[in-house]
């Protein structure tokens, strides 16, 4: 019978460590406390508070939930290996070895969640990607970029709402603007920040040249109701039609509102309502998000320069490349991490990127 003693020690150290980075005796209390918040019968007279309330009540239970799992199970291997090592019964090897490799991999999603360092990262995220150098082929790879973050969304289970989609001159989107909702949409999508660079045969040149072409990433949290004034005479709106779903209404009114913020030039969109009033107050607090964190960003920047501290991968970065000609690599500049499959990557497989991303991002922080 194989004495598996050392893996279920290892088991219970990561277990322990689990423990101390999902803050469960925190949070067991925290449960207790919102369980009484879910059952007040006045809960839902502020609709926007009780779906926060549910949210985290929903995301605190998951974590203790899975913690209590996952010791459970690692409870139950060590009775089995105990009794099984007590009469030499290697028939329950098999059955050990793969209650090890489950507990394991549970494990490694957890610990997934120890990267996330970030003040926001939890919360849902808006993005906004725009065609930069390269022309046709630029807004091509917008519009390919789009796609891109859409499949990787639906492979989490993640929701995505569509606000704005600006159509390109012959091909492609000059812009979009979208919101990806789901718990650590913020936290992922912010290893997507930054210029993104593909390199391919261009399909709009006769010639087949070979093109290289860039569209920027930007990412900002979804804040419920910044605390921040923000001056009207510096904001110009714009309405058009909305291109979305809604039927017949939103496609012959101009429902849909951009909101620009001249000092800063941050635009936000909204055009899932039916009417422009609602619209309007969808894109400011969009606009107010943007705006926080914008001053939060310079903030932290303004400490780092105090400090001394070398400024990580920001705007307007070149921060990975996406090659189909003359060879096939999707590569980070940051994190060295690459892949041969550029199809797959291209298909919305990024997971690997973002993992590579907030790791190297807590070892810069550490380092720091």
């Amino acid at each position: 019978m194989r004495d598996f003693t050392s893996d279920i020690r290892e088991l219970n150290k990561r277990l322990e460590e689990a423990k101390g980075y999902l803050k469960i005796d925190q949070s067991r209390a925290r449960l207790g406390e919102l369980e009484i918040e879910i059952s007040r019968p006045d809960l839902w007279d502020d609709q926007e508070a009780a779906k926060r309330i549910n949210t985290e009540y929903a995301n605190v239970k998951g974590d203790v939930d899975e913690y209590v799992s996952l010791a459970s199970q690692v409870e139950d291997l060590e009775v089995l290996h105990e009794l099984a090592r007590e009469v030499d019964d290697a028939s329950q090897e098999t059955e050990i070895q793969a209650g090890i490799s489950q507990v394991a991999a549970g494990l490694n999603v957890l610990e997934m969640r120890s990267l996330f360092t970030g003040k926001h990262d939890e919360v849902d995220a808006i993005v906004q990607i725009n065609a930069k150098d390269g022309g046709v082929d630029a807004q091509d790879w917008a519009e390919l970029l789009l796609r891109m973050f859409s499949r990787w969304a639906e492979r989490r289970g993640f929701a995505v709402e569509v606000d704005d989609v600006s159509p390109g001159t012959e091909a492609g989107i000059l812009s979009a603007e979208f919101t990806v909702k789901g718990r650590y949409a913020y936290g992922l999508m912010t290893s997507e920040r930054g210029t993104h660079r593909l390199v391919r045969i261009s399909p709009f040149d006769n010639q087949g040249r070979r093109q290289t072409s860039f569209a920027t990433v930007q990412v900002w949290p979804v804040m419920d109701a910044p605390d921040i004034e923000v001056n009207e005479s510096e904001i110009r709106m714009e309405v058009f039609r909305a291109s979305g779903a809604g039927g017949q209404h939103v496609n012959k009114t101009s429902s849909a509102v951009r909101l620009i913020h001249e000092p800063t030039g941050a635009v936000a969109s909204s055009q899932e309502e039916r009417s422009q009033l609602q619209n309007r107050e969808k894109a400011m607090t969009r606009l107010k998000a943007m705006i926080a964190a914008k001053i939060e960003e310079e903030h932290e920047a303004e400490k780092d320069r105090i400090a001394g501290k070398t400024a990580m991968v920001g705007w307007g970065s070149q921060i990975r490349s996406y090659v189909l000609q003359p060879y096939q690599m999707v590569k980070d500049h940051r994190t060295d991490v690459e892949s041969g499959n550029v199809a797959s990557v291209l298909d919305g497989d990024l997971d690997q990127f973002m993992e590579g991303f907030l790791r190297w991002r807590r070892e810069s922080e550490q380092a720091q």
